[in-house]
């Protein structure tokens, strides 16, 4: 049986992000080319200052390059306007943060419903759709609980339903075991292999935890703004 052809999803061609600090430019990102196929499972990793975090900015398209190209499904994403780019990007790529980022002041349900929202989804539709992915991951009874009524886990699974509220093809995680306890990171980590293996996702995981590449079908490590090296470990 032949291999399947996949696609790029995400194509980095010679990036540069550059910071003016003053009188010093800070290259953060220094000519980075990587293709993430539709379907994998990538992790990005090195040490802090490495250029993690304008990696994840960058690959999710919530940040242009100073130099290069980048290309989201097929489209460069420079020639979007920021509100074509936003929808784009809202529809193709959910994210999942250490901080969870869920706004205080709506229940687990409603913090899951706020994208498709943006997307232009009724009401109705919305709140099915939280139900269903807030029941699929284990929290059919802590619907109407707002974040402080929520333990670490149970937040990071309503901020993982979230992320997969408008049924985008690309998941990108950052950090997203940073602040919970081993026990709970492992069962995180687990769901996002799941949205792999099980519904076909493709996976991005930024991480400083060496421990969790082991998840991922490549891993690509980053030293001072460049690819260090690219280690492809045996598929599960």
């Amino acid at each position: 049986m032949g291999k399947k052809v996949t696609k790029p999803v995400i194509e980095l061609k010679n990036v540069w992000k550059t910071y003016d600090m003053g009188e010093t430019k800070v290259h953060a990102l220094r000519g980075v080319s990587l293709k993430i196929e539709e379907g994998e499972f990538v992790a990005v990793v090195g040490p802090s200052g490495s250029g993690k975090s304008t990696m994840m900015h960058i690959v999710g398209c919530l940040d242009v390059p100073s130099k290069g190209v980048v290309s989201l499904n097929g489209r460069d994403i420079a020639t979007l306007h920021e509100s074509d780019l936003a929808q784009t990007r809202g529809k193709s790529i959910g994210f999942i943060f250490q901080q969870f980022n869920l706004l205080p002041m709506l229940t687990a349900e409603e913090n899951v419903a706020l994208p498709m929202l943006f997307q232009g989804i009724n009401r109705q539709k919305q709140l099915q759709q939280a139900q269903q992915l807030l029941k699929q991951l284990g929290l059919r009874d802590r619907m109407d609980h707002k974040p402080t009524e929520l333990s670490g886990g149970q937040r990071q699974r309503v901020a993982i339903a979230r992320a997969l509220a408008n049924t985008p093809n690309v998941v990108l995680a950052d950090e997203p075991t940073g602040n919970l306890d081993s026990k709970t990171g492992k069962e995180v980590m687990e769901i996002l292999a799941d949205l792999h293996f099980k519904k076909g996702k493709t996976v991005i995981l930024v991480t400083h935890d060496i421990d969790l590449v082991k998840h991922a079908e490549r891993v690509i490590y980053l030293k001072d703004g460049m690819i260090e090296k690219i280690k492809r470990n045996g598929k599960k």
